[in-house]
């Protein structure tokens, strides 16, 4: 009888805590989904059109870059054909000590040539994935494996609310969280007068 008793209260308890394992597992499962992230790189994408100077609109918050603003990317070509990239920015303000950092970058893919690797000291590389682009190169979103960095860049320093609305539309779509983007400022172009 007791084991009879103790069998019978065992499977109740079997049975509950098997339904409390699916409800977790189905709550992890789509609390996971939605906050996969797509990191896929662009398809289509030609290095020469990309060359020049970016303004970056957003990004994430991290330790290289923290309180600048006024931050550029410049891509050229070297004379022995690797890539050279300098960033730029102003510390604090945009009247502040300007902040450079000149490095190098490389497609270890031919076959994906917007997954670039980025290195500012030595043989470090970080990753560097043109997740969106403009069909006419005027804005890039850049991201990495990590989903801790995450750019918006222009070919102009300054873009407008629809089409900043229309960026975020896309950085949501892939699952990164806007709300952790930081506004950086940038100088306004001077407007040339006419004589």
């Amino acid at each position: 009888m007791i084991i009879l008793k103790f069998f019978i209260s065992s499977k109740i308890y079997f049975k509950k805590a098997s339904v409390l394992f699916f409800v977790m597992l189905a709550f992890t499962s789509s609390k996971a989904q939605n906050t996969v992230i797509d990191k896929t790189a662009v398809d289509n994408f030609d290095i020469q059109r990309y060359l020049g100077t970016w303004y970056e609109i957003a990004r994430y918050d991290h330790y290289f870059e923290r309180d600048l603003v006024g931050v550029t990317a410049n891509y050229s070509f070297k004379d022995n054909g690797k890539l050279k990239v300098i960033n730029r920015g102003y510390e604090k303000t945009l009247d502040g000590k300007i902040s450079e950092a000149i490095g190098k970058a490389k497609t270890p893919n031919k076959d994906l040539p917007s997954q670039l690797r980025v290195s500012f000291f030595w043989f470090f590389y970080a990753d560097y994935f043109i997740l969106e682009l403009d069909e006419n190169y005027q804005w890039a979103i850049v991201g990495s494996k990590s989903d801790k960095y995450l750019w918006i860049l222009s070919r102009k320093p300054q873009i407008n609310k629809k089409q900043y609305q229309q960026l975020l539309d896309l950085i949501i779509k892939r699952g990164y969280n806007p709300e952790l983007l930081i506004k950086v400022e940038q100088k306004k172009k001077k407007k040339k007068h006419l004589i």
